[in-house]
């Protein structure tokens, strides 16, 4: 079995019932949907996923000197989509930021709304960026690293917000493809297509204002992979989308190897209230078959499963999950590929297309690059810092009570058996070979 991993993809990181997606576009060009770095884990006995720790030790580093991440999105403002940023924008170069008229709507509408830490620390950063740019422009001047922004979706209220008088380039609404990352073109590479959020939409719940994308990644060799993010979208936001498309023969925007879970396998993607029951909506179920591609996989970032809800526990949730695994291979962040165990899913374009990268695969490569301690491909290093994130997350299992070898354990266990504990190596291991 391999221990390479391809050089494009997306890394899944398991932070429990929240989202934090890492897209692999190029060697330097690393872009992450969300975050879900839960505070104080630097505890290994506390369920806590240190991810901005992890995430910021495998970046590349910048033209300044420092870890560089070329863009982060941020789908809407719930804690569990942007817990962490604050510390991310101390700890790394930011080239870009992706956000959506939602916080601005949010704090017109009513100024003492209450938003957690790092969403006021993400709006403010926007905010200074806005203003960088608008005077970046007007000056003639180049944009400075680490103020780039791009404000996406509709809102009828735009001409009252401070982003309305940015730059064309700056403003992107649903309907069309980002390409661009931090300024530099990556079309036939990397291709964001906007969904939502809808215009009229724009006052709705936070979570329906999600932006929604489709991330397509191509291979020189032709080959691709397609994952549709919603956030955290329910059914009359999703089968809209749909709708729309279809409607505007836009069919390849909609098609998916991956698609994530909206809102962390919630039921209310598929089920309505009705008459005081749940009821099933076939149709968006039918939709997500129609347009998913062969080995289509619907990957739940959230807890285990339960094997019962009860009312008002949502997400994640069982008739949810018992829906997708009717129909498509099903994985759940926290379940992959165990629960006492759970590492990265890990989305990837190889010689034969679009894949989910088999636990094994990420396992050996962690362990090759542990034990060479040399540079690897930036997919491998995100995978395995991923991989090592598991370590923090099986005290969430109430039901352990021994400890169990998990994915750095067994990096390091690895390590011994090939070194004897401490004595060097006499051959070269993984990577290393010659």
């Amino acid at each position: 079995m391999t221990e390479t991993l391809p050089t494009l993809g997306v890394v899944f990181w398991p932070v429990g019932t929240g989202d934090s997606s890492t897209v692999v576009v190029t060697e330097d060009i690393l872009m992450q949907v969300d975050l879900n770095d839960r505070a104080k884990a630097d505890d290994e006995d506390t369920p806590e996923v240190p991810v901005v720790d992890l995430l910021v030790e495998a970046l590349p580093e910048g033209k300044d000197g420092r870890p560089f991440l070329a863009a982060f999105v941020l789908t809407h403002a719930d804690k569990d989509h942007c817990s962490g940023f604050a510390e991310l924008l101390k700890k790394a170069t930011i080239g870009e930021l992706w956000a959506t008229p939602r916080m601005w709507r949010e704090l017109m509408d009513d100024p003492d709304a209450e938003l957690c830490v790092d969403a006021q620390a993400f709006h403010e950063e926007v905010i200074r960026r806005v203003e960088a740019v608008k005077k970046a422009v007007a000056d003639s001047d180049e944009i400075s690293l680490g103020d780039r922004v791009l404000v996406v979706g509709y809102d009828t209220a735009e001409a009252e917000h401070s982003y309305h008088d940015l730059p064309d380039e700056y403003l992107v609404k649903p309907g069309h493809s980002i390409t661009k990352i931090n300024g530099t073109d990556y079309e036939g590479r990397f291709n964001a297509f906007i969904h939502a959020p809808f215009k009229e939409d724009c006052a709705a719940a936070r979570n329906e204002t999600s932006l929604s994308l489709q991330v397509t990644l191509t291979e020189d060799n032709g080959l691709d992979a397609k994952a549709l993010l919603f956030g955290d979208l329910a059914y009359d936001t999703i089968i809209k989308i749909f709708d729309y498309s279809e409607g505007h023969s836009r069919q390849e925007f909609l098609e998916w190897d991956l698609l994530l879970a909206p809102h962390h396998c919630s039921k209310n993607v598929m089920y309505v209230r009705d008459g005081g029951e749940d009821k099933l909506k076939v149709d968006i179920l039918d939709k997500f078959e129609e347009h998913g591609r062969g080995g289509a996989v619907v990957v739940a970032s959230s807890q285990p499963i339960p094997v019962s809800n009860t009312a008002g526990d949502n997400p994640p949730h069982r008739k949810a999950a018992n829906r997708y695994e009717e129909r498509f291979r099903f994985i759940c962040t926290m379940e992959w590929p165990s629960i006492a165990d759970p590492s990265p899913v890990v989305l990837a374009v190889g010689d034969t297309g679009a894949h989910i990268v088999d636990d094994e695969v990420v396992d050996l490569a962690a362990k090759a690059l542990t034990a060479s301690g040399a540079p690897r491909r930036r997919l491998t290093r995100i995978a395995a810092a991923a991989t090592t994130a598991g370590r923090f997350s099986r005290t969430q299992v109430q039901a352990r009570t021994a400890r169990v070898e998990t994915g750095l354990d067994r990096v390091r266990s690895a390590v011994d058996a090939g070194r004897g504990k401490d004595t060097a190596p006499t051959t070269a291991v993984g990577f290393g070979r010659g």
